[in-house]
């Protein structure tokens, strides 16, 4: 899941980024809005978490252009301005969802989770490819029964191959689906993670490297 946090605050934005991270996602950071439509013009997020009222380009003109542009992409309102009315003119201009300040984290993170399942194409609850099986929600993965002691890193790209299993996806597409804006597009991350990937899987090998660059998950 990518997600993109707009949030002036800096204390506040850094803490969301890092605590989504911690929850699995691949989280970039800006503080004003012209930041983030240079982001959005350049990459696809799943979710962004949008303040308002944000130097540079207001929150609300943001979401009109999203919203106008007909995205795929999902639109969280955090902001402090929390009557009903400014919920009511923040879904009005294209806001799927809204989250007044002060908030618990927890469901912050329950409804960017809501949001990105909006966002995607539908996958079922529970995606599978032979004797592997991995729960999105729950955040658990098994081989054959046995539980997969995972990374974020390692189960992003685990999801990724469970999505569509027998094709191939490419590592730059991996690398701009599990990782943020910190990664180096030219890094060995992917290759790495793979690697490490492919040892807690076992044996028979599951996760085959395709000659033009990329990886594909078949049945042992």
């Amino acid at each position: 899941m990518r997600v993109l946090v707009v949030e002036d605050f800096e204390v506040l934005a850094r803490s969301i980024g890092t605590g989504l991270r911690r929850e699995g996602m691949a989280v970039d950071v800006v503080l004003d809005g012209t930041d983030a439509l240079d982001r959005l013009s350049v990459t696809r997020y799943d979710v962004v978490i949008l303040d308002r009222d944000l130097p540079g380009v207001h929150g609300d003109e943001i979401c009109r252009r999203l919203a106008h542009e007909r995205r795929e992409t999902r639109v969280l309102m955090l902001t402090a301005s929390g009557t009903i009315q400014d919920r009511v003119d923040g879904l009005g201009l294209g806001a799927d969802d809204y989250l007044p300040k002060p908030f618990a984290f927890a469901e912050l993170v329950a409804r960017v989770r809501a949001l990105a399942r909006r966002a995607a194409p539908p996958l079922p609850p529970t995606l599978a490819c032979g004797d592997i099986t991995l729960d999105p929600a729950r955040r658990v993965a098994f081989r054959a029964g046995r539980r997969l002691e995972l990374s974020p890193r390692e189960f992003a790209v685990l999801e990724c191959l469970l999505a569509v299993p027998g094709l191939v996806i490419s590592a730059e597409e991996l690398l701009e689906r599990a990782w943020d804006e910190a990664a180096d597009p030219f890094t060995s991350a992917v290759k790495h993670t793979v690697h490490r990937l492919r040892a807690k899987l076992g044996d028979p090998p599951v996760i085959e490297t395709v000659r033009e660059g990329g990886y594909r998950l078949g049945s042992p």
